[in-house]
Order: C-alpha cells, then sequence, then structure tokens
C-alpha cells in the first residue's frame, strides 16, 4: 500500500538516521523530494532475490529483514534492518541483481528512490559519491566484525552482543520499571536463533542463563533488558576466553 506522505516519526526517522543526517541540506533536500513512500503489512515482501536493481531504499518504520533461502529449505536471515537505514545501492552500483529477498517485519514503511533519480541526484551532487563510500565502507568493517565474532565467540557472547545492538537500536523504556529497556523489535526465538546460526534450543538455553544472572527478562511479548553491563561483561568475558 502507498501513502505519498511521511508521518512525522517516520520523517524523524529519516532525518535523524547517522548517515543521511550528515549528509548536506541541500542533497538531503534533493533526495527526499524525489522520494516516494511504500507501506506494507507483517510478511509482506518487499524485494526479491533476483531482483533488478529498481530502488534505493530506506526503512522509516518497523524492520526489514533480509534473508535468504537455501536449496534445502533452511531460511537464514543476515539481518533486520532498522529505521533511518538505506540499502539496496550495491545492487544499483553495479547493476547486478538483488542477492537476497527483503521483507517486512511487523508493519513498515519505507521511503523509496527510483533507480534513475539516483543516478541523476548523483550527477548533481558529487558529495553523494564519497557518501557512498563511507557508508560502504561501514558495512564492511561491520561485515568483518560479524564473520570474527562467528568464528571466535562462543554463542553465549554473541547473543549478549546482540541484545545490545538490538537495544541501541530498538530500545525503549519498560512500562513496568523506567529502569528497564524493552526491545520493541518482536523477536521470536528462532528468529533471533537464525540471527546467530545457531538452533532455536541452544539461544533459548543462553537466554534463559542470562534472565537468572537477572541481565534480561524473558516476557510473552519479548525481552526486556534490566542490566546492560552486564551483559557487556558477558560479552567481553567470553571475548576473552
Amino acid at each position: 500500500m502507498d501513502d505519498p506522505i511521511l508521518t512525522i516519526d517516520e520523517r524523524v526517522a529519516i532525518n535523524s538516521g547517522r548517515w543521511f543526517s550528515s549528509l548536506s541540506p541541500s542533497l538531503r533536500h534533493d533526495i527526499l523530494r524525489c522520494a516516494y513512500v511504500k507501506r506494507y503489512k507483517d510478511g509482506d515482501l518487499i524485494a526479491a532475490r533476483g531482483d533488478p536493481p529498481e530502488e534505493w531504499i530506506a526503512c522509516a518504520t518497523g524492520a526489514v529483514r533480509v534473508s535468504s533461502t537455501s536449496i534445502s529449505g533452511k531460511l537464514v536471515t543476515l539481518t533486520y534492518v532498522e529505521p533511518g537505514i538505506w540499502f539496496g545501492d550495491v545492487a544499483i552500483f553495479d547493476g547486478d541483481r538483488r542477492t537476497h529477498d527483503a521483507y517486512a517485519h511487523g508493519s513498515t514503511t519505507t521511503l523509496c528512490v527510483a533507480r534513475g533519480d539516483l543516478r541523476k541526484i548523483l550527477s548533481l551532487h558529487v558529495e553523494l559519491y564519497e557518501a557512498l563510500l563511507r557508508l560502504h565502507a561501514r558495512r564492511i568493517r561491520q561485515l568483518f566484525g560479524l564473520v570474527e565474532d562467528l568464528n571466535t565467540l562462543p554463542l553465549r557472547a554473541r547473543l549478549a552482543k546482540q541484545l545490545l545492538h538490538l537495544v541501541r537500536s530498538y530500545g525503549v523504556p519498560s512500562l513496568s520499571n523506567g529502569s528497564d529497556i524493552r526491545i520493541s523489535l518482536q523477536l521470536a526465538q528462532e528468529e533471533l536463533a537464525q540471527l546467530l546460526g545457531a538452533s532455536r534450543q541452544r539461544v533459548n538455553q543462553e537466554l534463559k542463563a542470562m534472565e537468572r544472572e537477572e541481565a534480561i527478562r524473558i516476557e510473552p511479548g519479548g525481552l526486556v533488558v534490566r542490566n546492560r553491563q552486564t551483559l557487556m561483561r558477558i560479552s567481553e568475558a567470553d571475548a576473552d576466553k
């Protein structure tokens, strides 16, 4: 479903994105001027693997699950794109087809720029080339960090780091206790396990251990982080082993 206007909260999410807010006012204006809004329900397909790169996309609200399915039918989730983050530009630059599927996770709004319009903006703003290089450099650093963690850290440490990331991206004060932080992104334990490349059973065991340590609280609606310092100690202690 399309709606031509971003809500105030959606516009704030786009404008306050770390990367987008670093652009010059004139460049931000030209991007927003030609951008259009798309709204999705939970589970809707946003872009499919093999699709031609027609759009540059930002998440405005909700989340975008980037994933793929193996030949055996196993779902592999790579990341959840949070509000304020842009994606899809790599395929536009190299002209190759999209390498992964993108689905709406919860009610999700995206802001899109057509490939042709992005090319026009690049011709008008040389600044955007350098900005995209910085964006890609950050992604490469994050990717190398994830690969290193996967090969060197135990699941317990990787889970703690993932929860800390989710708190930064989706943390909201808990209604029951203002010092606790609820992760507003609704992730089933199976979905969290897919992010970590582990089984649901092992992730469940580690979550229960963290709950016993009073680092988190497991609720029917999701996870509540009670002590970020404890999570940091878990990740750092296990990283030293």
